[in-house]
């Protein structure tokens, strides 16, 4: 093929493609004039629609959740703020001295009035032996003044007659002296001797007040010896720390041979009869409760199940600021960048709890109440 038929066949590909394409008779002709419909605009529309029906219905959904949680307010009041309390007792020793014996362990259960720990006795036993003797001495001391303010009494008794019969000697010499059938000497001898006679009385009283001060002081030393007794035996018995309720040994790091300080906690005891629930709620729901309204319990120690409680009472006070000070109690909010409402302590007690469920201090719990 020559460079001529070529050219003359690519010129008739040409024409061909540039030509209109054949129209078939079976399909309907367009009408000058007459434009398509538009099948874009009707989509577009329903799609504006369903959005703005979508935004209505989750906007609706969100007012009738919030609507429906500002109503359970008037209704219930649920916290999972909550947690298992009970009193915590320090047992501390009224004396200082060697722990000689430690009769607990760990996380024992122990009833009131049982054995915990004992401080050596010896230190106590020796000064209550020495103060004992000290009171036997006084006490026999106290013998011998008795008898010395019966002596005293006795010579009181012979002064005292002595006395009335020099004085009787004078008043019947008088009048016969004065009649002249008795010497002025034998009445002036008579009334030296009533004298002398009084003077032995008023010494022989004097005797017996002094003997009965000298009485008296060493009854005051006996009755102060029997006081310091009484508190050496008190202190001999407080040798013995003993448990002031039913409860459970917590921590316990007493060992013997440590020193006990008077009035410095030793053992810690967790008591068994005082369990109740502390639940924190928020301040616009605690307007409708009432002591002795019936509240539901979860206790995350034992869950999937609810246990029913009553409520014992509700805080008056709350301390908006966390100091040292314990009188009133401190509940933190949750979050410090927005402003939250106050939760203020409810205190709930337990009822008909089963024996089998042990509660442990500080443990989480939920609590609902039902108005």
């Amino acid at each position: 093929m020559t460079d001529h038929d070529t050219a003359i066949r690519l010129s008739e590909v040409a024409r061909a493609r540039s030509r209109p394409p054949e129209v078939d008779p079976a399909e309907p002709q367009e009408e000058a004039g007459e434009r398509p419909p538009e099948t874009t605009a009707k989509p577009q529309e329903t799609g504006v629609g369903g959005y703005r029906r979508r935004v209505l219905l989750v906007l609706s959904a969100i007012a009738l959740a919030l609507a429906l949680y500002w109503a359970s307010g008037y209704v219930v009041a649920y916290t999972d703020d909550a947690y298992v309390t009970s009193d915590f007792v320090d047992v501390a020793p009224y004396i200082s001295g060697r722990i000689a014996s430690v009769n607990v362990v760990d996380n024992q259960t122990v009833e009131k009035g049982e054995l915990l720990a004992t401080i050596d006795a010896t230190p106590f036993q020796l000064a209550l032996n020495e103060k004992q003797a000290k009171k036997t001495e006084a006490e026999a001391q106290l013998a011998v003044d008795r008898d010395v303010i019966a002596a005293a009494q006795a010579q009181r008794d012979d002064a005292a007659a002595k006395e009335q019969l020099a004085s009787d000697n004078v008043r019947r010499a008088t009048p016969i002296t004065t009649a002249g059938f008795y010497s002025r000497q034998g009445l002036d001898t008579l009334t030296a001797k009533e004298q002398e006679a009084k003077a032995a009385l008023a010494d022989s009283e004097a005797a017996i007040a002094k003997a009965q001060q000298t009485l008296a002081l060493h009854q005051a030393t006996v009755a102060a010896i029997s006081a310091e007794i009484a508190y050496l035996q008190w202190q001999l018995e407080q040798t013995k720390l003993l448990a002031p309720t039913d409860g459970t040994i917590t921590q316990l790091i007493l060992r013997v041979g440590d020193q006990a300080v008077e009035n410095k906690p030793l053992i810690g005891l967790v008591d068994a009869h005082a369990w109740r629930i502390y639940a924190n709620y928020k301040e616009s729901v605690i307007r409708h409760m009432k002591v002795g309204h019936t509240a539901w319990v979860w206790l995350d120690s034992h869950p999937w199940r609810f246990h029913r409680a009553t409520i014992q009472g509700i805080a008056r006070g709350i301390s908006r600021e966390q100091t040292e000070r314990k009188l009133l109690p401190y509940v933190a909010p949750t979050t410090d960048w927005i402003r939250l409402e106050r939760r203020f302590p409810v205190t709930l007690v337990l009822q008909d709890l089963s024996p089998d469920i042990m509660l442990h201090m500080g443990s989480d719990a939920r609590t609902i109440i039902f108005y």
